[in-house]
């Protein structure tokens, strides 16, 4: 059985590529999964990296389905416009928007470690950063430009959860989790004393 065969048996919601493989997700699956997956808008995650490791690209991702799908990778794509003129924004889903947040916040109160719901809370945090106008483009992530934000609002949730299960070291309170979070965020600085 191959994959566009299991797609029709088994008619799941999504795909998650994690494989390495480029174009694992071509044409039949993406278009077998559009037609007989039990939702209207399947999940098209093509999360392999660098680009040319991805299991489809955005373009062949919203033009195989029609623009139903719900498309996210691990590598930055161009937005696509698809026959009906509409134009989906690709989403990158990668570890660079939980995994910094995370730190932060367990380096701020000093957690003595990290739990599942820690994990959850990250990731609600992301979602909640998401727009109505990013997934009005089918984009699922919020932009990278805004990352740093997104990274401290993950480390206040992380700090609040570890404080909340007595795993802080560190307390703050929220008249000064802000600052403490702030202060703790990393600003690369690449001047030099010889360039001037």
């Amino acid at each position: 059985c191959n994959l566009r065969e299991a797609i029709v048996s088994l008619r799941p919601t999504g795909l998650v590529g994690v494989s390495g493989q480029f174009e694992a997700f071509d044409q039949g699956v993406v278009e077998a999964l559009s037609e007989h997956a039990p939702t209207e808008a399947p999940l098209v995650f093509a999360l392999s990296n660098p680009t040319s490791k991805a299991e489809c690209t955005a373009e062949q991702a919203f033009t195989w389905s029609k623009g139903k799908c719900l498309f996210a990778s691990g590598s930055p794509f161009d937005p696509v416009t698809t026959e009906d003129g509409k134009t989906h924004v690709p989403g990158q889903g990668n570890n660079a928007y939980i995994f910094p947040g995370i730190g932060l916040g367990a380096q701020v109160c000093g957690a003595k470690h990290i739990t599942d719901d820690m994990m959850r809370i990250a990731a609600k945090s992301v979602a909640d950063y998401v727009t109505d106008a990013d997934l009005a483009s089918n984009c699922l992530y919020p932009p990278l430009k805004e990352i740093r934000t997104v990274s401290a609002n993950i480390a206040k949730a992380i700090v609040r959860e570890a404080q909340d299960k007595g795993l802080a070291t560190k307390v703050w309170t929220e008249s000064n989790l802000d600052a403490a979070v702030e202060g703790a965020l990393y600003t690369p600085n690449f001047g030099s004393p010889f360039l001037a």
